[in-house]
């Protein structure tokens, strides 16, 4: 019923879909991507200002945990999201997920920009702050399955790693953005300021984004591989969840245990950066500008990083590049936090910060072409959404409130669990590679 009708939409749509151009693919994909991105930077960035609206604690460091622990409750509704959207997505189609996601995402950014602070609302104002943040995670569950199936289907086969390289590339756009943002509010208001109503600039910007996401969006057309699978759609295709789990679920299981790294080296050095350098504890003593800084350059290089890996990648070959790289990042950061507090000066945060984003880029470039490929079309979406989203709720929603409370014992802290993570990710590697091998 539901595929049947999917189907006879697809067909009508996609006739003449093979010649699509790929900047179009690609421009569609990385809309919804930018979005969320930027939101959950935001919210990463200001997370001391949106703790102390809506959470009454008389300790810094206790509202800093409490603001990333409701970080970390968007990625328990994560899974929710990978497994609703993602069998929508191999059931409906790949488009309508993508435009589905970005109207789930809107829902939840309207709730965080305009709900009142707790001195406002009481309890209430933490109770829509939770509310807002389970939206945007259980539209999020479904994005990165749903644009990286799309890419992976549209691209040619000799391209594929290439282009969904650019997908990971617009993290470093929309923290790029949000660093900007985050630079100029917290250089043109005070700090009283931004706590009182400056944090929320940011969220309505990402208001903007969504009719220009939306519209994009209603321009592409279905992927030709998920409509000549609905041409022929059998019990198993019909059965996404079930056959996911029947079928494939050690391809999940291992697509899991490389997602990690992925997680863990985005939010505990990229996410979680900003507030790792400006916090007292760690002995750094840099500004939260300074940190913004920072952020800015380093992804900017995040942007070039991720496209430029995937190249190399698509070059040299995916199993060279994807052992490299996860050396790369299991070894820089904590390299380079070293050298940092040796010599804490701002030219030498600088420095340091590209430098671990590139590396975080290396791994994070590439590996997203991997996992959606270790699955076949019909669990694509299903299996790529819940294997990247389930070990999410561990390694990445509560890795920002992990690393404010373990830097209190060690300053690398985040380069220790980036390491550790690495060496799952190796362990685990020859397994991965032999899954995808046996897909091509």
């Amino acid at each position: 019923m539901f595929s049947k009708q999917a189907a006879d939409e697809v067909n009508r749509k996609n006739e003449s879909d093979e010649e699509e151009p790929l900047r179009k693919v690609i421009a569609g994909s990385m809309a919804g991507n930018v979005l969320e991105w930027f939101d959950f930077s935001s919210y990463a960035f200001f997370a001391a200002y949106i703790g102390a609206n809506f959470f009454r604690t008389g300790d810094t460091v206790s509202g800093l945990i409490s603001t990333f622990i409701v970080f970390g409750v968007g990625y328990v509704a994560r899974p929710l999201g990978a497994l609703y959207l993602g069998a929508y997505g191999d059931l409906k189609g790949r488009k309508a997920t993508l435009m589905l996601t970005v109207t789930l995402m809107a829902a939840g950014t309207f709730i965080i920009c305009f709900a009142p602070p707790i001195g406002v609302l009481g309890v209430g104002a933490t109770i829509l702050l939770f509310v807002g943040r389970l939206l945007q995670g259980f539209s999020a569950g479904g994005e990165i399955g749903g644009a990286t199936s799309y890419l992976v289907e549209k691209a040619p086969a000799d391209q594929k790693i290439k282009v969904v390289g650019w997908l990971q590339g617009t993290m470093g756009v929309s923290n790029a953005l949000s660093a900007v943002i985050g630079l100029a509010i917290t250089s043109l208001f005070s700090d009283e300021q931004i706590t009182q109503w400056a944090w929320r600039i940011p969220f309505f910007i990402g208001l903007l984004i969504i009719p220009v996401a939306l519209y994009i969006r209603s321009k592409l057309s279905e992927t030709k591989e998920f409509a000549d699978m609905q041409k022929n759609a059998s019990e198993e295709v019909r059965k996404p969840i079930r056959t996911l789990f029947v079928k494939y679920w050690k391809n999940m299981v291992i697509a899991g245990l490389m997602a990690i790294v992925w997680h863990v080296s985005v939010y505990a050095l990229v996410i979680f950066g900003p507030t790792y350098y400006s916090m007292e504890v760690t002995g750094l003593g840099f500004t939260a500008n300074n940190a913004f800084l920072a952020s800015l350059l380093g992804n900017i290089a995040m942007i070039f990083a991720c496209v430029g890996s995937a190249v190399i990648a698509q070059k040299i070959g995916f199993r060279r590049a994807l052992t490299a790289a996860i050396v790369v990042v299991g070894v820089v950061p904590i390299v380079g936090l070293v050298i940092l507090h040796s010599a804490p000066t701002l030219p030498m945060l600088l420095i340091v910060h590209v430098v671990i984003c590139v590396a975080v880029s290396g791994y994070a470039g590439i590996i997203p072409s991997g996992i959606a490929q270790i699955f076949p079309t019909h669990v694509r979406s299903t299996g790529t959404s819940l294997s990247y989203n389930i070990v999410g709720i561990f390694f990445a929603g509560m890795t920002p409130a992990f690393m404010a409370w373990a830097t209190e014992y060690t300053p690398f802290s985040t380069g220790i669990y980036v390491a550790a993570t690495a060496v799952i990710a190796l362990i685990s590697l020859p397994m991965f590679l032999k899954f995808i091998s046996r897909r091509s």
